[in-house]
């Protein structure tokens, strides 16, 4: 399900019959040397590229949702009509078409002009701070831009490199599989082009709300008119003897994923302590490399508690039976050496790598010092505005009101931070949006892809459709009568249906 390597179907440029295209499907063909996908509906026919921008997956493996066409892989949403990528984790607009018709036959003629940024916005603030240059703060800079603001924007990153595609430094980049050319956001130019300011390696170390400025470790104070905190999150370090031990590490940044790397060029045998997704991702990764790999965690299953028993024992035989992962569960470790890891249940495990995973906290020290409303998170309304007006929170530190489960949520993927990245520039613009994203995540394991829609911290019950062991089904969970999520394998139209029947929109202007 990747973008075809040659071109197939008719030739959109030589004309196609109306009456043959189904209203509501989508048929591939090519223009101009690349893949067209060609999609009617009711009387209008429009054509767009065929490949998702974000991973290049193709896009008639996915669904259309009015005039929109969602992405299979990682759900981002384009419209039929421009082009445009209305939601992420796709930034990039789809090549775009005009199609002319005459009678029976719809012909592809010039290709449209890339969508240009919508009309300055009435009121807007003079600038534009974004503390945090990750997920939520890379999408906010890109969709200010795409509103029409012509204000200053400067976005600020403790980490020393620009912003980068975080999920993969767990997967195909700590493989080895992907080169580290392909971890940024955005093109190195990007930022230039677009006018903004990326200062990186400088931590911002106070935020004045009086003054409306911001302080950072390098002495300079920045003046903002509305500022996004998408500081994210922290590993939570281990506290038992040989926890700062030069051959442990944390998995967070690409610094993090470069030092593993190296390491694992004289390494034989690893522990990863904590079955999380970034612990077994992990764990995969370094088996691709050809170490031995042991994991460690307190609980009976791998991500039970998150994905249930029935997901946890396929999730362990996948990395054990198939991949030879060793588990050690039910225990923790007690103390790390040179040589090995020991566990309170008296296993000695040899260790030349320790990578641990055992969580992350949000990065709220900023926002509690600023004396923002903080509760496991920094408190937003519907609209991501904090307890302080004109200031904004987006991503992993974001606790909002989930609409549909009533309760208070903050939920640490990537796709939720990006778009609540969108939707929080688009409110400092007075767009008075509010954020009703559903949430989505995908975990890879090897050649198995998890994916997951919506958010059920507590389920009663969990329906299964198809057979989780051929790698082929649907997995429901159900709290008071109500689907709360959804989980697929290899069953990516459902996983699209699955959040467009909890409410999934685009929700953006085009």
């Amino acid at each position: 399900m990747s973008k075809p390597k040659q071109l197939s179907g008719p030739d959109f440029t030589q004309g196609y019959s109306f009456a043959k295209l189904r209203d509501g499907e989508m048929l591939l063909g090519h223009a101009e040397g690349e893949h067209v996908l060609l999609v009617r509906r009711g009387d209008e026919v429009f054509a767009v590229g065929a490949a998702c921008t974000h991973y290049g997956a193709l896009l008639t493996d996915g669904i259309l949702v009015d005039d929109t066409v969602r992405c299979p892989w990682h759900h981002a949403c384009f419209s039929l009509r421009t082009g445009e990528a209305l939601a992420a984790p796709a930034f990039k607009p789809l090549p775009c078409w005009q199609v002319e018709r005459e009678g029976d036959n719809v012909r592809l003629a010039v290709r449209r002009p890339a969508p240009q940024p919508r009309p300055a916005p009435a009121q807007a603030p003079d600038s534009v701070v974004v503390i945090g240059a990750g997920a939520a703060g890379a999408a906010a800079v890109d969709m200010l831009r795409r509103e029409g603001y012509r204000g200053a924007i400067t976005m600020i990153g403790a980490e020393a490199n620009p912003p980068v595609d975080r999920p993969n430094l767990s997967k195909e980049y700590l493989a080895g599989s992907m080169p580290e050319d392909w971890l940024w956001l955005m093109p190195e130019a990007y930022y230039r082009d677009h006018d903004i300011e990326l200062i990186t390696g400088v931590a911002a170390t106070a935020i004045d709300t009086s003054r409306r400025q911001v302080k950072l470790a390098d002495g300079r104070a920045l003046s903002y008119g509305a500022l996004l905190l998408s500081t994210g999150a922290e590993p939570v370090r281990l506290s038992i003897p040989g926890a700062d031990l030069p051959h442990v590490y944390y998995l967070r940044s690409l610094p993090d994923s470069r030092a593993i790397i190296a390491a694992t060029a004289n390494t034989k045998r690893a522990v990863v302590i904590g079955a999380s997704f970034i612990g077994l991702e992990t764990a995969a990764s370094l088996r691709a490399r050809g170490l031995e790999v042991h994991v460690v965690a307190p609980g009976a299953r791998p991500l039970e508690r998150i994905l249930g028993a029935e997901i946890g024992d396929f999730i362990r035989a996948l990395h054990e039976q198939t991949h030879g992962v060793i588990f050690h569960l039910d225990t923790k470790p007690i103390a790390i050496t040179a040589e090995a890891v020991t566990l309170e249940n008296g296993e000695r495990i040899p260790a030349d790598l320790v990578v641990v995973g055992v969580g992350v906290r949000p990065a709220v020290k900023l926002a509690q010092q600023a004396g923002l409303a903080v509760d496991n998170g920094v408190l937003v309304d519907a609209y991501l505005e904090t307890s302080v007006p004109g200031i904004y929170a987006a991503g992993d530190i974001a606790r909002y009101l989930d609409s549909r489960s009533g309760e208070r949520v903050r939920i640490e993927h990537w796709v939720v931070a990006q778009r609540q990245g969108q939707t929080a520039a688009r409110n400092m613009l007075g767009r008075r949006e509010r954020y009703a994203a559903v949430p989505f995540f995908w975990s890879a394991h090897y050649d198995v892809t998890l994916n997951y829609v919506g958010h059920a911290e507590h389920w009663d019950h969990i329906e299964i459709d198809g057979s989780i062991q051929d790698h082929d089904c649907t997995l429901r969970y159900f709290a008071d009568g109500r689907v709360r999520a959804v989980l697929t394998i290899f069953r990516d139209r459902e996983s699209l249906r699955a959040a467009v029947d909890m409410g999934e929109v685009a929700g953006y202007v085009t």
